[in-house]
């Protein structure tokens, strides 16, 4: 690999972390969506970050990382984000049995 093969590299990876922090970069579109309060959300169902992370299928280290905004959700939890955002009560009855 050359010097400006690397360059190029390397200056899409300082992009594609720019991209990750919720920065703007040339050609990405912004999200019309705006990212889910996770925090929020778990601590609205009244559950613990390892209760709530089991019950919609994720590692709690992953649920730690969108709290703290490290990551954010992306597809189909967000989804499942915005059903718990709606009827919170709906997930403790579903803890309950």
């Amino acid at each position: 690999m050359d010097k400006a093969h690397f360059d190029q590299l390397v200056a899409g990876v300082k992009e594609m972390k720019r991209h990750m922090a919720g920065k703007s970069v040339r050609g990405a579109r912004a999200s019309e969506v705006a990212d889910p309060d996770v925090r929020a959300i778990r601590e609205a169902a009244r559950i613990s970050q390892s209760q709530f992370a089991k019950l919609i299928g994720v590692n709690l280290r992953t649920l730690q990382n969108w709290e703290q905004h490290r990551t954010r959700p992306t597809g189909p939890a967000r989804v499942l984000l915005r059903i718990v955002s709606n009827d919170p009560k709906a997930v403790v009855d579903a803890i309950n049995g």
